[in-house]
């Protein structure tokens, strides 16, 4: 850990007294439970290791994925999602997606990213290869899924910055955006 992400990891908390205030503290839910029109089990990624991996195996469990990134305020929020993952093995699979394109947070290769991710928070959760989350140009097909209506059924929101949050039930429905000044743990209690 560098010096840099060790004062902003010190200074986390109190980034999360003010930032709920913010839109990093928008929350979005699909309260009409609008289906997918666009099946989740249908995509696939490819983990930082460069082998794929097929969403058809997360059938059964909750989704969270998160776009994350080592140098950023937030970054702190990886310790509290290796806890939810452990504590919910059986029923929750979050899923990281670093990225570079909120002020170049990123620059790791994606070989790094995972030995960071795993020297500073333990991290056993999968991380997918460094990818755009952001709408345009050569947006990952899982966050084009995630913020399109056509595809996902009601949300077109895209990631406010790094640590944003989807939430996908048992059944592949979007159900939940968080900004990233939203806990994980606020909103899987929200659908329990």
């Amino acid at each position: 850990m560098t010096a840099r992400q060790k004062v902003k990891k010190l200074l986390y908390p109190l980034l999360m007294l003010f930032a709920p205030k913010t839109k990093f503290g928008r929350r979005l839910y699909n309260n009409s439970h609008q289906n997918p029109k666009t099946s989740f089990y249908e995509l696939t990624a490819i983990t930082a290791e460069g082998e794929k991996f097929d969403f058809q195996q997360l059938k059964g469990k909750k989704v969270l994925i998160v776009n994350t990134a080592s140098d950023c305020g937030f970054t702190a929020q990886l310790a509290e999602l290796q806890k939810l993952q452990t504590a919910n093995e059986s029923h929750l699979q979050i899923i990281a997606f670093p990225s570079n394109e909120f002020k170049n947070q990123e620059k790791l290769t994606d070989s790094e990213i995972v030995s960071y991710c795993k020297n500073n928070y333990r991290i056993t959760f999968p991380i997918m290869a460094k990818t755009r989350v952001v709408k345009g140009k050569d947006q990952n097909e899982v966050f084009q899924w995630l913020t399109f209506s056509r595809l996902n059924g009601w949300n077109d929101h895209a990631p406010d910055w790094n640590f944003s949050k989807y939430l996908v039930d048992e059944n592949g429905t979007l159900i939940s955006y968080g900004g990233p000044a939203i806990p994980a743990s606020e909103m899987l209690l929200k659908i329990q």
